[in-house]
């Protein structure tokens, strides 16, 4: 195989903990395993990655240093005063304080020449501009191919209301990225169907030797669950399952491990001691601790468009997986789970496509 010249663009890179950042860090790591020239971007923090370049044979840039879009791959940078003002004021006009990474973005792909495939992953969608603004005035220069990778949809995001300027933006970006690359089937419906025939599906992906988990049923003493990642109120809710929680007489540990903590914390005191909120962990630690759970719980989007990459993490631990949804409970389901009948839990199957080596070899087939 050819060696490529692969550069790769995120907001957060590793340790950063969040979907997009372990999309691009596991996604270089293996173009670089597969003999690939790789470059990382991302807005690098204080981390010394003299140990990582080596390991992972893989070159790491920083966007640049920030002045609005202060958020950082070892989140260490807190936001002004002033700043949090202007979030509160133009974020939604402008995407501020993230617009700021797409004159970043435009600034290093002037640096870096001859690029075989350019990946910029996003969220932010601003990253995507960047991208658009450097390579729709280079388009004859700019031989490689650029794959816009789309984590959630931008204007057509359920979650997310955009003023309607924006799809204009989208858009315009769309039509210069080479292809749009989203992590499931149904995530094609956010995009408009001019689009289409650019996007290709390819999910999330995860280098299944990187850790090894025990085969063994787990002897809790009482049902232990987990659930680890964000919440939105009304649409990746929590409230109706924690609700009912309340109502179950018998004894049971829950741990919930999120930022958004203010959407669960008025149940501790109602579930009396039953409830955990932790902070996020590494990813590593936490799927070892995944796998001692009697089984996982997953709160559905409420849209088919949009699916959790934590679902892939939660098939590593080889437990159970609830899937409850944020407006009918299946309260039989629930009780089942509670008493150690798994039948009804979330089956995905197909396991290999999320292998990283064979997400990896997908954007390397996309190359013109």
């Amino acid at each position: 195989m050819n060696s490529k010249k692969i550069v790769v663009i995120s907001r957060t890179i590793f340790p950063f903990q969040a979907p997009r950042s372990f999309r691009a860090t596991e996604l270089a790591k293996e173009l670089a395993r597969q003999g690939h020239d790789v470059t990382l971007y991302g807005v690098l923090g204080n981390y010394d990655y003299t140990d990582f370049e080596r390991q992972h044979n893989i070159k790491v840039k920083n966007l640049g240093k920030m002045r609005f879009a202060t958020l950082n791959s070892s989140n260490d940078v807190k936001s002004s005063l002033l700043n949090k003002i202007f979030s509160r004021l133009i974020h939604r006009l402008i995407e501020f304080p993230d617009i700021e990474l797409m004159f970043k973005v435009f600034r290093c792909l002037k640096q870096d020449k001859d690029i075989d495939l350019l990946v910029t992953v996003a969220v932010p969608y601003p990253l995507h501009w960047g991208a658009a603004s450097y390579i729709g005035k280079r388009k004859n220069n700019f031989k490689g191919t650029w794959v816009a990778d789309c984590g959630d949809p931008y204007f057509g995001n359920k979650f997310h209301k955009r003023y309607f300027y924006f799809k204009y933006v989208e858009k315009w970006f769309c039509r210069i990225a080479d292809f749009i690359t989203v992590p499931i089937e149904e995530a094609k419906e956010g995009y408009f169907s001019e689009f289409h025939d650019k996007i290709k599906v390819i999910p999330q992906g995860f280098d299944f030797n990187e850790v090894t988990l025990s085969d063994t049923e787990p002897n809790n003493p009482v049902p232990l669950f987990i659930y680890a990642g964000a919440f939105y109120k009304g649409m990746r809710d929590p409230e109706l399952f924690l609700n009912y929680l309340t109502t179950v007489k018998t004894d049971f540990k829950f741990i919930v491990y999120t930022k958004n903590k203010e959407m669960v914390e008025p149940f501790i005191e109602k579930l009396a001691g039953k409830l955990l909120i932790k902070d996020y962990i590494p990813r590593i630690e936490l799927l070892k601790i995944m796998n001692g759970a009697s089984f996982l719980v997953n709160v559905e989007n409420g849209t088919a468009m949009q699916s959790p990459s934590k679902l892939i993490d939660y098939l590593l631990t080889k437990r159970p997986i609830l899937s409850v949804n944020s407006h009918t409970l299946n309260e039989p389901a629930i009780n089942e789970f509670l008493n150690g009948n798994y039948s009804s839990q979330l089956v995905i199957e197909n396991l290999d496509q999320y292998d990283i080596k064979n997400v990896a070899g997908n954007f390397v087939k996309l190359m013109k």
